[in-house]
């Protein structure tokens, strides 16, 4: 299970973070200042981190560039009111790997929470990076789907596992393939998990979801896409 450490020190924002990664399958740490969420980002070794810029005593630029020098790799995703270009190149420069301004939407948080924690596994860069399937869509880059030209809501993870099965277009990806790659575990206990999700897929993309064309359940192995 990937770790995600909050680092916001307004209570109701960091509380629905924690509430909506916690759905998505992540483990949630959060700290309210600064020198608490590097002392956390020590302890924890948190996979991602999720950084604001106004926070109580050290700011968020001070907090990303000491975590940084204290060798934390993991990807730091700043958040800040200030959308000057100035304050972006600043983050960018002193170790952050994006920036997202407030107000921001839910949805393209947790994309590019997402995006971040993909980039570093091998499936995810080679993968396509859209697909369609008949009147269906796919834009994995911009996290967009859409069924003749209206658009599509789809989770990041329903993203991921198309995106995963599209990647091995033709060929079954057994559910614990699906389970590692996309949710970060191999617990055969999870399988539940993506057959929940395989089901919410189909509904999104085939035309019948009883009888799906494209998304295929191939019996004692697991899902493929068809080409």
């Amino acid at each position: 299970m990937k770790t995600v450490l909050i680092i916001e020190d307004e209570p109701a924002l960091l509380d629905g973070l924690r509430v909506n990664l916690e759905t998505e399958g992540y483990q949630v740490v959060g700290a309210h200042t600064g020198e608490k969420g590097i002392d956390l980002a020590m302890e924890s070794r948190p996979d991602v981190i999720v950084l604001d810029v106004m926070l109580p005593g050290i700011d968020g630029f001070e907090v990303c560039r000491r975590l940084r020098e204290f060798g934390v790799k993991a990807p730091i995703i700043i958040l800040s009111a200030r959308s000057a270009e100035l304050d972006r190149v600043v983050g960018l420069e002193i170790g952050a790997d994006d920036y997202v301004t407030k107000p921001f939407s839910l949805r393209e948080l947790l994309a590019r929470i997402h995006a971040r924690l993909r980039e570093h596994d091998d499936w995810y860069r080679h993968a396509p990076k859209d697909v369609r399937l008949g009147s269906v869509y796919v834009d994995f880059e911009k996290c967009h789907a859409s069924r003749d030209g209206e658009a599509v809501q789809m989770t990041a993870r329903e993203f991921d596992v198309l995106r995963l099965l599209a990647s091995h277009r033709g060929q079954a990806v057994t559910r614990a393939q699906i389970m590692n790659c996309v949710f970060g575990s191999s617990d055969e206990t999870g399988s539940r998990s993506v057959d929940t999700h395989i089901l919410h897929v189909r509904q999104k993309i085939e035309d019948d979801p009883a009888n799906p064309r494209y998304l295929l359940t191939v019996y004692g192995q697991g899902y493929k896409l068809l080409e």
